[in-house]
């Protein structure tokens, strides 16, 4: 039995054994096992999906799912009911997405390494420098190869993808001292997304790469536990990440592309116009707000700056040249030149 399995089985019991305590009870956290459907005042069918993020509330991310959320419940006219819980209300990424595999009414923020435990291709996305910018990104989930991720992500692993357009900027590094090569990231202790394509990444390029929750970071940092982190603006400068690291590297090595995911069982129990109307609008306001991310990532810098971060650009060259190796090691190289073809990208 594999590690997910083990977990979908203890998810399992733990919601059947809450929810045989509170009964008739409805708790944020726990989505129901059917499709959460209800009747309204005037006798129509009403679906409701939770939406959930580790972000703060007042993080982009969050207010972009807000928008899609009223985007819904209007072009709906009511037959859906959308709510978003930030900061990790409904608990960890990866127990909602469990509640959304076993048929629970939730969606969750996620990124493509977290898809790739399913899909490993899937990883590729969240590899250091394989997208140069949110374009790029976007012209990569219109591909064939891309489509055919999910759908074995639907057919194989009960997991809907919604949208992968919505987009929170490109990442940096943010130390204590300057990052002008690789060689300067020696030592460094990087908090960074718990995945191999990320750590790899990040080693590759010279830091010490540490798995940590987010909420932890800002703590981390100040306690010396580490000794930077890498992030997007439209995080660090809601998290205050310039009141604990003073100079930040603008390297851009991973294009964080976000997605919104279901669960299969959940999605399926939905009329055919509201599973079009949900994905169409997923995708469209992903898309829409990609627009605003880019905006506020630089108006975010101009603040940290005025707040004292000391932020410059290094030449790239040398940190591109340090991930090469990943590629190959991981199994992704023919994959990204597959890629490139189809978005024709030399």
């Amino acid at each position: 039995m594999d590690v997910r399995m083990k977990k979908r089985i203890m998810v399992a019991v733990a919601m059947a054994a809450l929810m045989a305590v509170v009964g008739g009870c409805s708790m944020p956290g726990m989505g129901k096992k059917d499709s959460g459907a209800s009747k309204s005042a005037d006798g129509k069918q009403v679906y409701e999906l939770k939406i959930g993020t580790s972000q703060a509330d007042q993080a982009l991310i969050t207010r972009n799912y807000k928008k899609l959320a009223e985007e819904l419940n209007k072009k709906s006219k009511g037959r859906l009911k959308v709510t978003v819980y930030p900061a990790g209300q409904l608990g960890s990424d990866e127990d909602m997405l469990e509640q959304g595999i076993q048929g629970a009414n939730v969606a969750v923020n996620t990124d493509a390494s977290r898809m790739g435990q399913y899909v490993k291709d899937f990883s590729i996305l969240m590899m250091g420098y394989f997208a140069d910018n949110y374009d790029e990104g976007y012209k990569i989930t219109q591909t064939k190869t891309f489509k055919g991720w999910l759908d074995k992500l639907d057919k194989e692993h009960g997991v809907k993808v919604l949208s992968f357009t919505f987009y929170d900027g490109p990442r940096h590094f943010w130390t204590n001292k300057p990052i002008k090569s690789p060689a300067d990231l020696k030592g460094q202790r990087i908090r960074t997304i718990g995945q191999e394509v990320t750590t790899k990444s990040v080693a590759a390029m010279g830091a010490t790469p540490v798995s940590m929750s987010w909420g932890e970071v800002y703590n981390g940092i100040q306690s010396k536990a580490l000794d930077g982190c890498e992030v997007q603006n439209t995080s660090a400068f809601p998290s205050k990440t310039f009141e604990v690291c003073k100079y930040q590297a603008k390297t851009g090595h991973f294009q964080l592309m976000q997605g919104l995911i279901c669960g299969s069982k959940w999605f399926n129990t939905l009329p055919a116009d509201l599973q079009k109307l949900l994905v169409e609008t997923a995708i469209e306001v992903g898309k829409e707000t990609a627009k605003d991310v880019i905006a506020e990532c630089d108006e975010a810098e101009k603040k940290m700056i005025k707040a004292g971060a000391q932020v410059s650009t290094p030449d790239l060259k040398p940190f591109k040249e340090a991930v090469e190796p990943v590629y190959k090691a991981l199994g992704y190289a023919d994959l990204r030149a597959q890629l490139y073809k189809e978005i024709g990208k030399k």
